[in-house]
């Protein structure tokens, strides 16, 4: 049976670039936020059984972790979208942070795993040392 886990939206992920997949995609991103965080809930089946989501660091009681998503009504495959979304999962409370949703567009540059490391280093503190 898997850990049922409770989902938090971060404020800097809601006001960067969710933002801007709302505007985008409008009614489509309601539906596709509440499948993300529906998947997010249960993160450890995500993580264990599909290829979705990829742990990039795990120290101690928190992970960090990546997903994929497409948005609902596109013709894209998760994998083609180039969306991404970085979570921190506690082991020890059960709560999944939402701390970056983005597009690979929103990233310039091609280090894109280079770049939200350091926009979580510089706007989440306490993920700086694990990161």
């Amino acid at each position: 049976m898997s850990t049922n886990y409770a989902v938090i939206v971060e404020k800097f992920a809601e006001r960067h670039f969710i933002s801007k997949f709302k505007k985008k995609y409008k009614g489509a991103w309601d539906v596709t936020f509440r499948a993300i965080q529906e998947e997010l809930k249960r993160i450890d089946t995500l993580i264990g059984e599909t290829n979705i989501a990829e742990t990039i660091t795990d120290q101690e009681n928190i992970k960090i972790c990546k997903t994929e998503f497409r948005v609902h009504g596109t013709q894209e495959s998760r994998h083609t979208s180039g969306n991404r979304c970085i979570v921190a999962v506690d082991k020890d409370t059960c709560v999944v942070k939402v701390l970056l949703v983005y597009a690979k567009t929103d990233l310039t540059g091609n280090r894109e795993t280079e770049q939200w490391k350091n926009l979580i280093k510089e706007n989440y503190l306490e993920y700086s040392k694990i990161l």
